[in-house]
């Protein structure tokens, strides 16, 4: 079913890679939405402890550990992005990663 209202926009025309100013765009919205999400954890769950390596650790850290990692993520998928863009520019010679310029 192609073009459904369950589909994602953009997907239609098969689009996988972003431009960098469509990644540089999105980064503020995406921390924003882990930092609400963080804050809503940190306030809806409880104060259960487990029992780790013989400690006990708040159950609330689990899923903020798990968003920081996400976060993490995210800041290292855009300055990838962005050192990439800056080696790889077709114009320039010898200034590449292809095989071209090796």
């Amino acid at each position: 079913m192609r073009g459904g209202p369950l589909m994602m926009a953009g997907s239609d025309r098969g689009e996988t890679k972003r431009s960098g100013s469509d990644l540089a765009r999105r980064f503020p919205v995406a921390l924003l939405l882990y930092v609400v999400l963080a804050a809503l954890v940190w306030f809806t769950m409880g104060d259960a402890k487990v029992l780790i390596a013989g400690k006990a650790v708040e159950l609330k850290l689990v899923p903020l550990l798990i968003l920081g990692g996400l976060a993490l993520r995210t800041v290292v998928a855009l300055q990838a992005d962005k050192v990439r863009r800056q080696d790889g520019h077709p114009g320039e010679k010898g200034g590449g990663s292809t095989p071209e310029s090796l």
